[in-house]
């Protein structure tokens, strides 16, 4: 799947949020109508009464409910006496996931319309909407926004594409104009939010969804779906898929039809719910049915709706340990435990792929940074790892006793990496290299000593917090071995 280009959407029974999608490609506010047609404006009871019918919760990945944060919200603003304002959440940036963009792109109007009826149920401030600064999907909102009125002021902010600008803590500091990374303490949104208000904050596909049921009703709403978590979801099904796909999918549907509609090879295990969710075995996945209870069944999580099956031709250690140095690479910097608990993860992993650590130095490198960070980025990146050990165990043993499991590392699991936005790696020219350690003494958040004494790193791009260490611990090189380069080069 490209890096840049949305995948096709299709869906399985009768679509809803992507109704409209084949026939028109992208909807613009006349197609949008003729489609979906109109709806009603709503009260903050009736808003909350609906959000509780048919038991919506967040689409980003959490599942939080809905009418929870309206009421959250609205006892917040009258605690305070101001009004509240309303951000989407469509900053989308986790590489494996593409079903916002799919509706930026293609469908923005239904994001609008859940947002507008939020804020006049509120009687809101304004209407924010955070988008990744990619460029995708930017275009087609402005001129969604220039063809129709929205019931108060509607402005989009964009936010640096990297995987914890779409945290709603780091949204809302971003919106405020502070930098893009998650608070150093928890703070409620719903009290203390863009600019100081009381702010509900949801995904893209939840505003999305409001929108479909303000105009069915609960009723006919409810009528797809199983009866405990109703309607649709939006699904981005890649990895090993010959067909990758977004894919609206009634809850209940099974999991197999899913990854069956775009050709996909599960090989040993799927990962599900995305690089902050968990690893299952292919036997596991051929009895899941679409559901955050269905996944849960077998120790997964729907999350925000990827489907990665890892295929059988590709290593998954290997990729899996791409992806633990991305996520290290991918901490704001501002917690000890994540900024230097991570790289020592990653490092773990990427040993027992070379066949070269015990298991328990992943355990032991994945307990000291869980629980303990501003965000969740740090417990997630360890259930991603530990149950990538689990379900993988087998090539585990390949590799332990030095055969390796015979398969090359081809990407499946997707990465960020743009050369030409000037990202930097640490590279060796190993010929020089005399194991001073040096290095490792001035950037022990990046280098670390092997069991010989020679520095060892993750092979991945730098984030900005870490480039000035690297830049030190390259000038302090007595051989002059160490050295920056572009993160494609070699």
């Amino acid at each position: 799947m490209s890096s840049d280009q949305v995948p096709p959407v299709t869906s399985i029974g009768t679509p809803r949020i992507t109704a409209g999608f084949d026939e028109y490609g992208r909807l613009d506010l006349i197609a949008h109508q003729e489609v979906h047609g109109g709806f009603a404006a709503l009260s903050s009871g009736e808003l909350i009464g609906l959000a509780d019918r048919i038991e919506l919760r967040g689409r980003g990945g959490a599942g939080f409910p809905f009418a929870r944060k309206v009421r959250a919200v609205l006892d917040s603003c009258q605690r305070q006496d101001l009004p509240p304002v309303i951000v989407v959440n469509a900053t989308e940036g986790e590489p494996p996931s593409w079903k916002d963009k799919a509706v930026l792109t293609r469908g923005p109007h239904l994001i609008l319309d859940g947002a507008a009826l939020a804020a006049a149920a509120l009687d809101a401030e304004e209407i924010v909407i955070g988008i990744a600064d990619d460029g995708i999907g930017q275009q087609s909102l402005a001129a969604a926004l220039a063809e129709r009125r929205m019931p108060v002021p509607t402005r989009i902010v964009t936010v640096p594409h990297r995987f914890i600008s779409g945290e709603g803590g780091a949204l809302v500091r971003g919106i405020n104009g502070e930098a893009h990374i998650p608070p150093g303490r928890k703070v409620r949104s719903s009290d203390n939010g863009v600019g100081g208000l009381p702010t509900l904050l949801s995904n893209a596909e939840t505003y999305s969804q409001l929108a479909i049921a303000a105009r069915l009703g609960p009723w006919e709403y409810n009528a797809v779906g199983i009866p405990e978590e109703p309607g649709t979801v939006m699904l981005t099904v890649g990895g090993s898929a010959t067909a990758p796909a977004v894919v609206e999918a009634p809850t209940g549907t099974p999991l197999m039809d899913v990854l069956t509609m775009c050709g996909a090879d599960i090989g040993p295990g799927l990962l599900v719910g995305g690089y902050h969710g968990k690893w299952i075995t292919a036997e596991a996945a051929k009895t899941v049915t679409i559901s955050r209870k269905g996944f849960a069944k077998v120790g997964g999580t729907l999350g925000a709706g990827m489907l990665i099956p890892i295929g059988s031709s590709t290593c998954p250690l290997g990729e899996v340990a791409q992806v633990t140095q991305y996520l290290a690479g991918e901490s704001a910097g501002q917690c000890g435990p994540c900024r230097l608990g991570l790289p020592d993860l990653a490092r773990a992993v990427t040993l027992v792929a070379l066949g070269g650590s015990a298991l328990e130095n992943v355990r032991q490198a994945a307990g000291v940074v869980k629980g303990r960070g501003a965000c969740s980025h740090p417990d997630g990146t360890a259930r991603f790892a530990l149950s990538a050990l689990e379900v993988f165990a087998r090539d585990v043993e390949l590799h332990a006793n030095g055969e390796g499991c015979g398969k090359q590392v081809r990407g499946i699991l997707p990465l960020p990496y743009h050369t030409d936005q000037g990202a930097r790696k640490l590279a060796v020219d190993w010929s020089r290299c005399d194991g001073h350690g040096l290095c490792s003494a001035v950037a022990p958040e990046i280098i670390r000593l092997d069991a010989n004494g020679f520095p060892a790193f993750p092979q991945t791009p730098l984030p900005p917090w870490l480039e000035n260490g690297a830049r030190k611990a390259v000038n302090v090189c007595p051989a002059l071995a160490l050295r920056l380069t572009e993160a494609g080069k070699k």
